[in-house]
């Protein structure tokens, strides 16, 4: 679902009340003026009750709670803006919330997590927040927001403004037809403040990577998908071989295709790079035996959030400092047997949506508990099962590379007694490692490389 299509001029306010309870009465009038089945009073008590659960604070002065109920459509988003601020006790050092964001959800909407991850995302993106609050009107609101979400960048880039760049597109569709790709990768982070479409190869698949989050229309005419990879390099293509990995998964495209991939220098604003990948050849060490790359039971956004989070870490850290983790992710039954806690599981008792990975609101908590020993249990369908955990599946016969520890050995180990994926981030050199039946595929280049 593209978000600017949720976002309505009437449902958008500045607030005249100080506090959270407030703020929200005045979101659900708005919104139950519009819709006659919504039940502010039972909204606004499960609101407050998620609220002193779990905070929905995200930090910069925006909230955004959420609740599902049973009602007539999808999603329900009213936004509130305050100049003065709102007092919340679950902020830090009293830092007041001056934007709401309060998302109502049927309770049948499948992509719920996925929506409230995507609006998190953009939220946490200070200029455009910054921008709203300077905003003179709510109408101006309204289109700065509908900017935003509908993601058009704030100065988008014609790629074929120059010669070299209508040069290197003419030769990658012509590289690609001679060379029978099934697919076309754009590296969108070429380009200062995000790429602006065109068609560019109107006669193939075109996929474009970047780090920013772009929503594509059902209909959209110039990319069949976006994938959003993050990197810490600056180096040509950095993000390819975990965009390829992430497009398989979705499938979108095949161990039989061969992928041509259009790029350059991140933040170049050209492109000076054409690169032929044979996809077989490039995961064969993860194939040799089996057809299947994913555990049945592990959903493909589940794993792409799970790589996200991790690189996330390999980037920055935390407080400063390298964090090495482990993701074992899939067969939660089988590896369960296999595992023993550290310490007492810091996910036990919570609502499984609540330790969902897909949430937004489980990334900060995540990145918390990295520090722990041991490593995090995810079920195929993103619920955190545990963290602190320690692995005993043992593997005798498996050689790593030198330089790999003990978490390595143990991602391969657990990878092989069951069928799950494992992820490790390294402390020391900042990779971002996948193990599939004991094979080790590299996601991200080591940080000590990536100067260049």
């Amino acid at each position: 679902m593209k978000l600017d299509k949720i976002i309505a001029r009437s449902r958008i306010i500045d607030l005249r009340s100080t506090d959270m309870k407030g703020a929200l009465t005045e979101l659900l009038a708005v919104s139950a003026s519009k819709f006659s089945d919504l039940k502010p009073d039972a909204l606004l008590r499960g609101l407050l009750q998620r609220e002193s659960t779990m905070t929905t604070y995200l930090g910069s002065g925006v909230a955004l709670p959420h609740v599902r109920v049973k009602m007539s459509r999808r999603y329900v988003l009213a936004i509130g803006r305050s100049r003065e601020g709102i007092h919340n006790e679950n902020t830090v050092d009293d830092e007041k919330i001056h934007l709401i964001f309060m998302l109502l959800a049927d309770d049948k909407a499948r992509d719920y997590l996925q929506l409230l991850a995507s609006i998190a995302r953009l939220l946490k993106d200070e200029e455009l927040v910054r921008a709203v609050m300077q905003e003179a009107t709510t109408n101006d609101v309204f289109d700065r927001l509908v900017a935003g979400f509908g993601g058009i960048l704030a100065k988008p880039v014609q790629a074929q403004q120059n010669r070299i760049n209508r040069l290197m597109i003419h030769e990658a569709d012509r590289v690609a037809k001679g060379a029978g790709c099934g697919a076309i990768m754009v590296f969108g982070d070429v380009f200062v403040g995000g790429i602006e479409p065109g068609a560019w190869f109107p006669k193939s698949k075109t996929i474009l990577v970047t780090r920013n989050l772009v929503e594509l229309e059902e209909d959209d005419k110039y990319f069949a998908g976006v994938i959003q990879v993050r990197s810490y390099s600056q180096r040509r293509l950095a993000q390819l071989r975990s965009a390829m990995f992430v497009a398989l998964t979705r499938e979108m495209i095949s161990f039989s295709d061969r992928v041509c991939c259009v790029g350059g220098i991140a933040g170049s604003n050209q492109f000076d790079t054409v690169v032929i990948v044979d996809v077989e050849r490039e995961f064969q060490t993860l194939l040799t035996g089996h057809a299947d790359l994913m555990p049945d039971d592990v959903k493909p956004e589940v794993l792409e959030r799970v790589i996200a989070i991790a690189t996330e870490l390999a980037v920055e850290g935390r407080e400063g400092k390298p964090v090495g983790c482990l993701f074992v992710l899939g067969d939660t039954a089988k590896v369960e047997k296999l595992i023993k806690p550290l310490v007492l599981n810091p996910f036990y008792g919570y609502k499984e949506e609540d330790r969902n990975i897909l949430s937004p609101f489980m990334d900060e908590t995540v990145k918390e508990f990295s520090s722990i020993d041991g490593a995090f249990i995810i079920r195929g369908d993103g619920v955190v099962s545990s963290a602190g955990s320690l692995i005993q599946a043992a593997d005798s016969d498996h050689v790593l590379p030198s330089g790999l520890g003990s978490r390595h050995a143990a991602a391969a180990a657990i990878s092989v007694a069951t069928e799950c994926i494992s992820i490790v981030v390294s402390s020391s050199t900042g990779q971002v490692t996948l193990f599939r039946r004991g094979v080790m595929l590299p996601l991200t280049e080591k940080k000590m490389d990536a100067a260049g």
